[in-house]
């Protein structure tokens, strides 16, 4: 197949080279250039795309207004592409607008999979992400040799999309409160004298740990916060959560709660760090020295 991926972030680039690695042609999009060059070498396509030659494109951008500019904007791909062929829509986005982007995609006989993504970098890397796709029939099929070739599970949650990403707005709820969870519980260990490394390694074996505290622990513990997933995605994914939510007269405090934890440690500067970075949130207000990449 002929396939574009736009958005060559830290999902975006494992996703174009597991797809790569498949057998298909793929050309990357992004508007870092030296991510651009390391797609290229890797035997990635970077220039010469023509939209009316793909049989699919992969929509890993940040948000739904990057979505809709892809797709729809002044050089939008989708009037350009051929009948029949399919977009996978991967971006965390509001439920109403894969249903809208689907609308509009029939419109001009092309098919849309609302196809939100979770796994992580690594999983995105190696072809192992679990997809909650939803739509057509027709746009399963479409897709079915690039779900293949990303992905380790795909859920199929029904024929019109917007299903997929109601879905992920619950993981993302879950996700971004576990991570919050994991740095109130760390850095309130240490105020009783429990090292880091301590609470990761008793915790992760005990009835209070969850994927993301096992996954992000470790970068608190090791002082790395060179962004796998980035602070920035919070504010944004949760803040589509509390929208959701608020929609839906629906009480979600929780989220609230970490949401503003995120906002913190946006406003403290870390946005670009990793999210377990909203560790240092919790470490400032208690006067806590986390552990460093040197120590």
């Amino acid at each position: 197949m002929n396939v574009a991926v736009f958005g060559l972030g830290a999902m975006g680039f494992g996703i174009a080279e597991s797809i790569l690695r498949a057998g298909h042609k793929v050309w990357g999009v992004d508007l870092d250039e030296g991510t651009m060059r390391r797609f290229q070498d890797i035997g990635g396509a970077t220039s010469d795309l023509d939209p009316g030659g793909l049989d699919a494109a992969v929509i890993v951008v940040l948000n739904a207004d990057q979505t809709a500019e892809v797709l729809f904007g002044s050089d939008g791909i989708v009037p350009q592409m051929k009948k029949g062929a399919v977009v996978l829509g991967c971006a965390t986005v509001p439920p109403a607008f894969a249903s809208d982007m689907a609308e509009r995609c029939d419109g001009y006989q092309v098919h849309y999979l609302d196809a939100p993504i979770s796994g992580g970098s690594a999983k995105a890397a190696t072809g192992q992400l679990s997809i909650m796709a939803s739509g057509t029939k027709q746009a399963l099929d479409a897709a079915g040799p690039v779900l293949d070739a990303m992905a380790d599970t795909v859920f199929e949650l029904g024929a019109a999309a917007g299903a997929g990403s109601a879905m992920k707005a619950v993981n993302q709820m879950l996700a971004g409160v576990h991570i919050a969870a994991m740095a109130e519980a760390m850095t309130f260990g240490m105020t009783q004298g429990i090292a880091p490394s301590d609470f990761l390694k008793v915790i992760s074996k005990c009835a209070g740990t969850s994927w993301m505290l096992e996954n992000r622990a470790p970068h608190v513990v090791d002082g790395d916060y060179a962004a796998r997933s980035a602070v920035n995605i919070w504010p944004k994914d949760l803040g589509i959560v509390r929208d959701i939510a608020q929609s839906a007269r629906f009480e979600a405090p929780i989220t609230e709660t970490a949401l503003a934890q995120y906002q913190k440690a946006v406003a403290m500067g870390l946005g670009r760090e990793d999210d377990a970075a909203v560790a240092k949130v919790y470490a400032a207000q208690a006067g806590l020295n986390l552990p460093s990449a040197d120590s």
